[in-house]
């Protein structure tokens, strides 16, 4: 069983094919194919692209199987008769994938095998040398037997999958296209988008779109210093004030909150059709479709779970209401400005992120929210909030002018905008205690972003412990009180 063709840039060296692949007549068919090919951020059609990736097993032939029924070792007279035959001829390949033991014990030193998969694995940074011409990653089989390998070894998917996927979409040549703000530039334009072109020359720049051009002279000025570095230039979109979208402290006013939202983004397609050249970005694209990757979204909290939905909580990742919808949950919306109590028979309460310090003295007034919401917890319904439904939870918010409101105190902290302190970054929590986000020990990665600052901690027992995106811890974060928890941070995904 082989995939190969001289042109080949990637090659993927397994073990041998197994009964699957045996009765199939195809590499990589079943559950294992599927999670490698989302290790690669790769499609089917991509994947078996043999002009692209060459798949060459350490034995071209199902080895048969042993007493417990499993598959044997791959031949030893295959692999000496013929591997090496087969890779002489891929004189192209930059980049091999070394899947398990047998294909990592022929091809590395011994020093670097002595432990294992797992050992060989976790030295990874040793042995791939990105500068190199020929690079080699060792990886775990992809089989589903080792999901809980991936699970105690969250690093492989954290640390060494990004770099893996990088030099994937290097390697099949997926362009880029590069939009440079040019305002006060004329020939640095054309030296930045050379330098990124030239940065690494696995990565091709297929084109630049100019943006904030002051006018036609303006690119005028620039064209020739593109012409001069062989660099296609697109296009350039006037530095138009009307080409711009509302901003407050937190980015760009929601679209739900842009009363002309639909006419503004008509308006930047025009601009974008006028200035831009569009059959030639049309014709700088490529193909290629990203594999869609395991789920990894936690389990919702609830069957019936009642969410806050106006503009004071308006910020819910799509993605997780999706899955939480696909696993069967109903979302049920209210609105805590509009004085809305969640439905009285949910079973899991959700406060998402917001502008609640725009709207504090609403929320302070709004009574049926805040008893409906109250009877709930007291009937131990599981309650969660982030980021401003965490503030909100709290004893008391300070609004910018310094003016404190009584939130509802299911939580015994305080929190203020009026001394503003931005607090930015990815974040990964692992669960000190169940909550709506998942059991306890469980990973959560998510991102913090707000202005607001602790007046008081309260007595409430930490919810989790928190590490930034680099893995260096930052202390507990969060609240939890009985069925009601809290955090400052938006959860994104479930953890390995």
């Amino acid at each position: 069983m082989l995939q190969a063709r001289v042109s080949a840039r990637i090659c993927i060296i397994g073990q041998a094919p197994g009964t699957h692949v045996h009765a199939s007549g195809r590499p990589y068919t079943g559950a294992s194919g599927v999670r490698l090919r989302a290790w690669l951020g790769l499609d089917e059609t991509a994947f078996y692209d043999a002009r692209n990736i060459a798949l060459v097993p350490m034995g071209f032939c199902f080895p048969g199987n042993d007493a417990k029924g499993g598959d044997l070792p791959p031949r030893r007279e295959c692999r000496e008769a013929w591997h090496a035959q087969v890779l002489d001829q891929l004189t192209r390949v930059e980049l091999t994938l070394l899947i398990g033991q047998h294909a990592q014990r022929w091809h590395l030193p011994a020093a670097l095998t002595a432990g294992g998969v797992t050992g060989t694995v976790e030295r990874w940074k040793e042995i791939y040398r990105p500068a190199d011409r020929h690079r080699l990653i060792p990886l775990p089989h992809p089989s589903w037997r080792n999901t809980g390998w991936l699970k105690h070894h969250p690093w492989f998917e954290a640390e060494l999958l990004p770099v893996l996927r990088s030099d994937v979409a290097a390697l099949l040549g997926w362009p880029v296209v590069l939009v440079l703000d040019v305002k006060g530039q004329i020939e640095t334009a054309a030296a930045i988008a050379a330098g990124c072109a030239n940065h690494r020359d696995d990565v091709a720049v297929a084109g630049v779109i100019l943006n904030r051009v002051a006018s036609a002279r303006h690119l005028a000025m620039i064209k020739p210093a593109f012409d001069k570095a062989g660099i296609k230039l697109l296009g350039g979109i006037a530095d138009d004030r009307r080409l711009s979208l509302p901003e407050r402290h937190l980015g760009l006013v929601q679209a739900a909150e842009t009363a002309d939202i639909e006419a503004r983004l008509d308006g930047f397609a025009d601009a974008l059709e006028a200035a831009v050249d569009i059959e030639a970005l049309q014709h700088c694209a490529r193909s290629a479709v990203l594999a869609a990757g395991q789920s990894v979204g936690f389990r919702p909290p609830g069957q019936r779970i009642a969410l806050a939905r106006d503009r004071a909580f308006s910020f819910m990742y799509p993605h997780l209401l999706e899955h939480w919808r696909l696993a069967g949950a109903e979302i049920l919306p209210f609105s805590p400005l509009a004085d809305e109590a969640p439905a009285s028979d949910a079973d899991a309460v959700w406060l998402p992120g917001g502008y609640p310090e725009l709207h504090a003295g609403t929320l302070a007034a709004a009574r049926r929210f805040q008893e409906g919401l109250r009877a709930l917890a007291s009937r131990s319904v599981p309650v969660h909030g982030e980021c401003g439904g965490f503030m909100v939870l709290g004893e008391v918010l300070e609004d910018a002018e310094g003016t404190s409101h009584k939130m509802l105190g299911l939580l015994g902290h305080s929190t203020s905008f009026a001394k503003r302190k931005m607090n930015l970054g990815y974040r990964e929590a692992r669960l000190r205690a169940a909550c709506p986000l998942g059991a306890e020990g469980t990973i959560i990665r998510g991102h913090e972003f707000h202005y607001a600052q602790m007046l008081a901690t309260g007595n409430d027992e930490p919810l989790a412990d928190l590490a930034d995106g680099q893995g260096n811890p930052l202390g507990t974060s969060g609240y939890r009180r009985g069925h009601v928890s809290g955090t400052f941070f938006h959860a994104i995904a479930r953890g390995a």
